[in-house]
């Protein structure tokens, strides 16, 4: 017993994949949806990438050597909060959104609440949110050299059509990482073989969706129509990349189902019935919110014990 060094209650959980793995898997799975922003809307998407996180990366850096904590962006978080914020942001707004945005996502909605694995929603999108509240005409202005004019959701919003083969490839307006379906789900499937993420939160987030669309969107299930929703918007981005982030999605396997189901109900709601033609941020967010109401009504019962009794 004299040499037991530590002593901990079960369970015990032994993986080589640490935090620092994770994120920089998640880190190359966006490179191809980053890399065809650049090359889609040009230098400008470059630089705002860049100095997004930069900001997201000296936010936390500067807090945690102020506050006399460990340093720890070497875990990568920080360059996925801020890359994931990147992406969700229109090309044409200007550099200071970029760090406005970081600076609200790591210190605010991440730092101030206990760092890493304490946050209560996702910061990029919390910040995405929180620009769009308070800069709406520079935040839906997509108006580039590339691309002039609405993105292919509001145009579809007014009844027009679209071209849903241009959107899967990327030749549309939009934010800098929604536009190209093909490369979201390149990165998506390279998180799936890793084993980092999984299919129950995509896929019940996306099947829901299409359910909700096809018998409630007044269109019925018109393949063209429910193809341009999937295509269109951060739905691919956010279900992929943002609606299985481990901190702020349920842990409980009935949780996540549910999770999935209110986030495709959320985004058509907010899609059909809303005044913009996106609602994925918004959807999340609220998502994010009601995840410890989730996880009380899906956690697995002990046997022989009845629901709402303490012992």
């Amino acid at each position: 017993m004299s040499e037991l060094k530590k002593v901990s209650s079960n369970p015990h959980v032994r993986a080589r994949l640490t935090t620092g793995h994770i994120m920089f898997a998640v880190v190359i799975a966006l490179l191809p949806t980053s890399i065809y922003g650049i090359y889609n809307f040009g230098p400008k998407a470059a630089i705002l990438i860049l100095i997004t996180v930069l900001s997201s990366v000296m936010t936390e850096l500067i807090y945690e050597i102020v506050m006399k904590k460990k340093v720890t962006i070497s875990d990568f978080s920080a360059v996925v909060t801020g890359l994931l914020l990147a992406l969700n942001l229109p090309v044409s707004v200007p550099w200071w959104i970029g760090v406005i945005g970081g600076v609200f996502a790591i210190l605010v909605v991440k730092m101030l609440f206990g760092g890493l694995g304490q946050n209560f929603m996702n910061p990029a999108l919390a910040a995405r949110c929180f620009l769009l509240i308070s800069f709406t005409g520079i935040m839906t202005n997509f108006d580039c050299d590339a691309y002039t004019g609405a993105t292919p959701l509001a145009i579809l919003k007014s009844g027009e059509s679209v071209n849903v083969y241009n959107m899967v490839l990327g030749r549309c307006n939009g934010t800098i990482g929604e536009t190209s379906m093909a490369m979201i789900v390149v990165g998506a499937i390279f998180l799936i073989v890793l084993g980092v993420i999984d299919l129950r939160v995509p896929g019940s987030y996306i099947v829901s969706f299409v359910m909700f669309l096809g018998l409630f969107g007044g269109q019925g299930f018109d393949t063209h129509y429910i193809a341009a929703h999937l295509a269109g918007g951060g739905l691919m981005l956010g279900a992929f990349f943002m609606a299985t982030d481990y901190v702020t999605r349920p842990i409980t396997v009935k949780g996540q189902y549910l999770y999935g189901i209110l986030l495709g109900f959320l985004t058509f709601v907010f899609r059909v019935f809303g005044p913009s033609a996106e609602g994925v941020s918004y959807a999340i967010i609220i998502g994010n919110l009601l995840v410890p109401l989730i996880e009380k009504v899906t956690r697995p019962r002990a046997f022989g014990k009845k629901w709402g009794t303490k012992k």
